[in-house]
């Protein structure tokens, strides 16, 4: 990849770095709850389901900046967009529309199959054993 892209894609990493480390910033300002917001069982119940709600996002943000930080030490080390699996250039369309992708479109299908084939080969508890070699 070219020095121009990868200066591109580690000015977007760097960015969305930033926004989701602030957003975090504000987030946690905001997780306080004042004692008198919570009037009734109501009130007490929505808060909950709000902060919970917040919780994920926020671990879902921290999961993707693990990623980010990931993608952008490849960057350094010279071996962004370089499939981890087969050492093939990741498509450009690809890296655009999933920037922290780590394998090539071909390598991520083969492991997606391995995935539902493990699963398909489990035996499922409820169903019993007939079910699982049929359609395994």
């Amino acid at each position: 990849m070219n020095k121009e892209r990868l200066k591109k894609f580690r000015k977007m990493f760097e960015a969305q770095r930033k926004s989701i480390l602030f957003n975090d910033k504000v987030v946690r300002e905001d997780f306080g709850v004042c004692s008198d917001d919570r009037y009734d069982e109501i009130d007490q119940a929505t808060t909950d389901i709000e902060q919970s709600m917040r919780m994920r996002l926020r671990n879902r943000e921290m999961l993707y900046i693990k990623k980010i930080e990931e993608a952008l030490k490849r960057v350094e080390e010279g071996t962004f967009g370089e499939c981890e699996e087969c050492g093939e250039d990741i498509e450009l369309r690809r890296l655009e529309a999933r920037p922290t992708a780590t394998l090539c479109v071909s390598c991520k299908e083969e492991e997606e199959r391995k995935e539902v084939l493990t699963a398909a080969g489990r035996q499922h508890k409820s169903l019993g054993e007939l079910f699982s070699r049929k359609f395994a």
